[in-house]
Parts: structure tokens; C-alpha cells; sequence
């Protein structure tokens, strides 16, 4: 619940200064949990499935976008990962993912290897 009232409050409260159409808020964690519940009564680090909740900077309100399978163990429909979600928060920034910067030997590198997540309104 203090997530939930917080994240909703920041929310509106961007929303009815005019300012969420210009601000990225990005909700997620660096890593999932497992579905089940370990011998301690806890969950364990899991990385093949996890939420990440996105809101203003041109991203679309009220859309889901993939699914995981019945036990929330795998992805079921429009895996993503990292590198999506890193080109996804550059496209909302106005930052071309397939950008490049020089590596001190002069070779180019890419800021990002991933594909914008279609979200955006």
C-alpha cells in the first residue's frame, strides 16, 4: 500500500501540473521473485519473469503489454527484456536507441541493443 498511494500520488500529481506528458515514470525492480515460496518462507531472486510498471513521457495509460504463464515463472506472450526496456526509456527521452558513441580506440558503440516497447500514444 505506501507504493501504491505513492506511486498514484506522484502520478496525479504531474498529471494535474501538466507535467507527466514530460515525465517518465518507470516502476521495476533488478530482478524478479520466484512464484513460490521458498523454505524460509520467502521468495528467491528470480530473473525470467517480472513487472515493470511505465507512465507519462508519451507512453499510452491504461495498456498491458505481454503476459507471463499461468504460474508467473515464464514469460507467455511478448517477451521482453532489459535491453527493450532500456530502448524503450531512451525512446521516451527523445534518445535514438540505435545511437552510438565512439570508444576510445574509435570503434562505434551502441547505447543500446534493444527495440522500443510499442507503447507509446
Amino acid at each position: 500500500p505506501p507504493l501504491d498511494q505513492a506511486a498514484s500520488a506522484l502520478i496525479e500529481d504531474l498529471r494535474q501540473r501538466g507535467r507527466l506528458d514530460e515525465t517518465l515514470v518507470v516502476l521495476l525492480t533488478e530482478v524478479g521473485r520466484t512464484p513460490k515460496i521458498n523454505g524460509s518462507s520467502g521468495r528467491d531472486h528470480y530473473p525470467s519473469c517480472y513487472t515493470v510498471a511505465f507512465a507519462g513521457g508519451g507512453i499510452q495509460g491504461g495498456q498491458l503489454y505481454g503476459s507471463s504463464d499461468s504460474m508467473g515463472a515464464h514469460p507467455a506472450d511478448k517477451p521482453c527484456g532489459p535491453p527493450d526496456l532500456h530502448a524503450t526509456i531512451f525512446h521516451a527521452l527523445g534518445i535514438d536507441p540505435r545511437h552510438t558513441i565512439p570508444h576510445r580506440d574509435g570503434r562505434p558503440l551502441h547505447i543500446c541493443d534493444g527495440n522500443p516497447l510499442p507503447l507509446f500514444a
